[in-house]
């Protein structure tokens, strides 16, 4: 199987795995490495010392001046961030994630929708309407990888009163903080580290209410006990990203302008300067992309964002860009990163294209 669905979830890091295993321990571990980390006793004592090491480790991904919330995922941190703040003037980019455009409305059913244009990219002059208090827009988008320019957003949300809110799941790890924001949401999974576990930064000075209650862990804002085995991963793959920016950022580089050349007489969906290059969403006139995904069964890759799958809703992603329904049926995701090899997507490219010129397209 060739692995090609990096904005679905990322390969599990070793090193993460290797920085988990201690706290998945059974009762013959006389350290206590499965012990609670909220409990006063050496081993909890120890859990939580484990627990606030990757807390600094993620945090050392995201802008200084504020604090990490972990979570079971994004998808809770949003939630948090958007029911937390209180805010109910709600304004979030056509593109975002369902975890930011379904709650938003959830909470504001007037929500202003802010356009992108045909490349995908919001644009920093977009109207916002007066008394917006909550403006949301994601760093890089899941299905097409646009990279949008938050820094000058956040300035026109901080310059009406209103806070920012940045989803940075597909950014964090690979492009530098979020500038400006006050909110921001990632999840482990995403950078290489383990499913069930996320983040929500909170800058110094926002206050939040709490959507779970119980226990009042992590600052009275997410009750429930910690995973240290989730946190570990988490930090240790933050902190691999952190110590191996640049080298995978030239890898992508080079995968990205390898599959260019690998796919002739597709179109590009989304812009290609302003961009995640680990992203690669392509269409082609006339493909039935359910089809190929059945005769592609050793090449992971994706008809859209994992979780619309097989939900039988068209992508509202590339509808924003302008596509006719029977083009967003074209559209296939392909998604690399830091263990795919240039022969897998060489292999993986042929046996695409190989499919879609038996279906005559």
């Amino acid at each position: 199987m060739i692995y090609l669905d990096y904005q679905a979830t990322t390969p599990l890091a070793p090193e993460a795995r290797a920085a988990m295993l201690p706290w998945l321990a059974g009762p013959e571990d006389l350290r206590g490495g499965y012990a609670n980390p909220h409990s006063p006793h050496r081993p909890g004592r120890a859990a939580a010392a484990a627990v606030e090491a990757a807390r600094a480790q993620v945090a050392a991904l995201l802008p200084p001046g504020g604090r990490v919330i972990f979570t079971s995922g994004a998808t809770e941190a949003l939630n948090l961030a958007i029911a937390g703040s209180g805010r109910r003037r709600l304004a979030v980019s056509a593109i975002e994630h369902a975890a930011v455009l379904d709650t938003a409305r959830f909470h504001d059913p007037a929500l202003t929708v802010l356009p992108v244009d045909g490349a995908g990219l919001v644009d920093p002059a977009v109207p916002i309407p007066e008394g917006t208090s909550l403006v949301a827009v994601m760093q890089v988008n899941n299905e097409i990888g646009t990279v949008q320019p938050v820094a000058e957003l956040a300035a026109r949300a901080h310059a009406m009163g209103a806070l920012f809110l940045c989803d940075a799941v597909q950014g964090a790890g690979k492009l530098a903080a979020p500038e400006g924001a006050d909110l921001v949401a990632i999840s482990a999974h995403k950078l290489h580290g383990p499913k069930g576990i996320g983040a929500l930064w909170v800058r110094d000075g926002v206050d939040l209410a709490p959507l779970v209650h119980g226990g009042g862990q992590e600052g009275g804002l997410r009750s429930g006990t910690l995973s240290p085995a989730l946190c570990a991963g988490f930090g240790a793959a933050a902190a691999l990203c952190a110590r191996l920016w640049k080298s995978d950022g030239e890898h992508v580089e080079a995968l990205w302008q390898q599959a260019l050349a690998l796919f002739p007489g597709w179109t590009l969906n989304g812009s290609a300067t302003q961009r995640w290059r680990g992203n690669l969403n392509l269409r082609k006139p006339g493909l039935d992309v359910g089809r190929l995904l059945s005769e592609c069964r050793s090449v992971a890759f994706s008809a859209g964002s994992a979780c619309a799958s097989g939900s039988g809703r068209l992508s509202h992603v590339l509808r924003a860009l302008g596509l006719s329904d029977r083009e967003v049926k074209t559209a296939i995701r392909i998604g690399f990163g830091r263990y795919t090899r240039a022969e897998e997507l060489e292999e993986a490219a042929a046996a695409l294209n190989a499919a879609a010129q038996a279906q005559g397209v």
